[in-house]
């Protein structure tokens, strides 16, 4: 896909993205300039660490939304792919 920055400095990223990788208007994102490449992705949350029984768990630090159900179906089915793709 192409895009193109205005004058103002603004990139639109297009919808297929946004919708595949989970942004959202409004959503803090982190840019950086690696080996060549701008690279945009989801600020992440800071979460601390919790002792729920015998598991650790990640518990964010301040508010945030719920996840929908089709977050985390997407997240889900992302990592099963990655997982089956890694022990071949």
């Amino acid at each position: 896909m192409k895009t193109t920055i205005d004058k103002a400095g603004r990139l639109v990223i297009p919808k297929d993205i946004r919708r595949e990788s989970g942004i959202k208007p409004g959503m803090p994102l982190d840019v950086r300039w690696e080996n060549g490449t701008i690279a945009i992705a989801p600020t992440p949350l800071p979460v601390k660490l919790e002792r729920k029984g015998r598991l650790l768990v990640a518990v964010p630090t301040k508010d945030t939304p719920r996840l929908s159900a089709d977050t985390v179906e997407r997240t889900r089915k992302r990592l099963r792919r990655e997982r089956s793709a890694g022990s071949t």
